[in-house]
C-alpha cells in the first residue's frame, strides 16, 4: 500500500510578519454585545485589506454584536492576520441572519488568517423553530471562506451555528488547527466543518461537538487531511456527492469521535454517476459504537423519490485495516450493496470487534471482498467469480488494474483515496462517515 504523506501548503501559508495593527474599537466598534458593530468591522476591514504591508485586524476582549458580513478579497496586503480576543455574537432574532447563506464569509482573499476568539450564533432559537413547525429559515453557516487562497484558523471557537459551522469552499491551502466547534447534539444541518471543490486542506488538533457531521466532504475536495480530531456527540466524518469525480483525502492519526455510526460509506439508492473509491480506514478503536463498519448502498432515509431503486453510486477499492474494539449491536461489519452495482475490491485486515466483549456478527449484501490476517467477526464475504455478475457491470467497472483491486492486490491511485488512521472512536456511538 502507497505511503500516504501530509499535502503540502504553500511555503507563505501560516508565517508571521511584522503587521499594521488595525484596532476595531478605532473604528467605531462598540465591546458591548448589544451595539451594532458591523460598520466598524467593515471599516477596520477594508484599512487593513488596503494597506500595502502585512496588517493585523485586532478584535480586543469583550463581546461585538455583528450582522451578516461579507469580507471581500482583492486586497493590497499580502497577509491579513484577524486576531480575536473576544467574541463576536449574532442578533438575538434568528431572522436576522436566518435567511442569509453565511454569517461571516470571506470571498476571494488570499493569506487570511483567523487567530482565537470566540463566535456565537445564538443558534438555539432557531433550531427551536425547527423542531416545532416548517416555516423557518433555513439559517446561516457561521464562518464561510469561498475562491480563497493560504487561509489558516487557529485556536477559533464556533458555538450554537445557525447551520454549517465553518465552510471552506472552492480554496487552495487551507490549515485549520486547535478550532473548537460545539452544538446541541439534537440542533440540525450543524456541520462542524465542510470542504469541498478545495485542495490542500489540513484540520489538525480539532474538537467538535455538534448534532450532524463533524467534518463533511464535498465533491472536488483533494488532499484533505484529518488528524487527531476529537469528534462527538455527531454524524463523524461524513464524505459525499451525488455525479462526478470523488475526492482524494487523507484523514489519519488519534482521530477521537463519539458520534453516531462508526466507518461508514453510504450512497443514495437512486440513479447516480458517481463512484467511491480508493477509500483507507485505518487503526481505528472502537467504544460501544452501534454501527462500527458499514456500507450502505441503498441509503434512502423517510423513503423521498428512491424506494425499490437500485442504480446509484459505484463502490470500490476500500481497505479496513486495524479496526479494534466494541460493538453496542451485534451486527459490526455490515455491507449491504446494490445488485446492479455490487461492492468490489473490499478489503479487511486486522480486524477485531466484539459485542458487549461476546462474539460480534457479520452481514454481507452484493459484496465482493477478501479478508486477511485476524478478521472478527468473521467474514461473511463471498470470492465472486466474474461470471456470477452481469457483464454490462464488468464491461463498465472492471478493466485491468481496477480488476487487480476487486482481488486485493492493486495498490491503484484512484481520484479518490480517503484514509483514516490512529482514529480512537469513543464513548457514545460513533462515525467515520463516507456518503453520497
Amino acid at each position: 500500500m502507497a505511503k500516504q504523506t501530509r499535502p503540502r501548503l504553500s511555503s507563505r501559508h501560516g508565517m508571521q510578519a511584522a503587521a499594521t495593527k488595525f484596532n476595531v474599537l478605532a473604528f467605531g466598534a462598540k465591546p458591548n454585545g448589544k451595539t451594532d458593530s458591523t460598520k466598524g468591522f467593515f471599516k477596520a476591514w477594508n484599512a487593513a485589506c488596503g494597506s500595502a504591508d502585512s496588517t493585523m485586524m485586532y478584535v480586543p476582549k469583550w463581546r461585538y454584536l455583528l450582522g451578516s458580513m461579507a469580507f471581500k478579497g482583492d486586497c493590497k496586503s499580502p497577509q491579513i492576520t484577524i486576531r480575536i480576543d473576544g467574541t463576536l455574537v449574532a442578533p438575538g432574532d434568528y431572522s436576522v441572519l436566518g435567511k442569509s447563506a453565511n454569517w461571516l464569509s470571506f470571498e476571494g482573499v488570499s493569506g487570511v488568517s483567523i487567530i482565537g476568539g470566540a463566535l456565537d450564533a445564538k443558534g438555539p432559537a432557531l433550531w427551536a423553530c425547527k423542531a416545532s413547525r416548517t416555516n423557518c429559515p433555513s439559517g446561516a453557516t457561521t464562518l464561510s471562506f469561498t475562491n480563497s487562497n493560504n487561509i489558516k484558523i487557529n485556536g477559533l471557537m464556533s458555538l450554537n451555528s445557525q447551520m454549517f459551522h465553518i465552510v471552506i469552499n472552492g480554496c487552495q491551502n487551507v490549515h485549520i488547527q486547535g478550532v473548537r466547534i460545539i452544538a446541541a447534539d439534537n440542533s440540525p444541518n450543524t456541520d462542524g466543518i465542510h470542504v469541498q471543490l478545495s485542495t490542500n486542506v489540513e484540520i489538525i488538533n480539532c474538537s467538535i461537538k455538534t448534532g450532524d457531521d463533524c467534518t463533511s466532504i464535498g465533491p472536488g475536495t483533494k488532499n484533505l487531511w484529518i488528524e487527531q480530531v476529537t469528534c462527538g456527540p455527531g454524524h463523524g466524518i461524513s464524505q459525499g456527492f451525488e455525479r462526478g469525480r470523488g475526492p482524494k483525502c487523507y484523514s489519519k492519526k488519534d482521530n477521537i469521535l463519539c458520534t453516531q455510526n462508526g466507518l461508514r460509506i453510504k450512497s443514495w439508492a437512486r440513479p447516480s454517476n458517481g463512484f467511491v473509491q480508493g477509500v483507507r480506514f485505518m487503526d481505528s478503536v472502537m467504544r460501544n459504537v452501534q454501527n462500527p463498519t458499514v456500507v450502505d448502498q441503498n441509503y434512502c432515509p423517510h423513503n423521498p423519490n428512491c424506494p425499490d431503486q437500485v442504480l446509484g453510486i459505484k463502490i470500490r477499492d476500500i481497505v479496513y485495516e486495524g479496526i479494534r474494539g466494541t460493538s453496542s449491536t451485534l451486527i459490526a461489519i455490515k455491507f449491504d450493496c446494490s445488485a446492479k452495482q455490487p461492492c468490489i475490491g473490499i478489503r479487511l485486515q486486522n480486524v477485531n470487534l466484539a459485542y458487549l466483549n461476546k462474539t460480534a456478527q457479520s452481514s454481507c449484501s452484493n459484496v465482493v471482498g477478501k479478508a486477511f490476517d485476524l478478521v472478527r467477526p468473521n467474514s461473511c464475504f463471498v470470492i465472486m467469480e466474474m461470471k456470477w455478475l452481469p457483464f454490462s457491470f464488468w464491461k463498465s467497472n472492471i478493466a485491468g488494474k481496477e480488476k487487480e483491486a476487486m482481488e486485493g492486490q492493486s495498490d491503484v491511485n484512484y481520484p479518490l483515496r480517503l484514509s483514516f488512521r490512529k482514529t480512537t472512536i469513543g464513548a457514545r456511538p460513533s462515525s467515520l462517515e463516507v456518503s453520497y
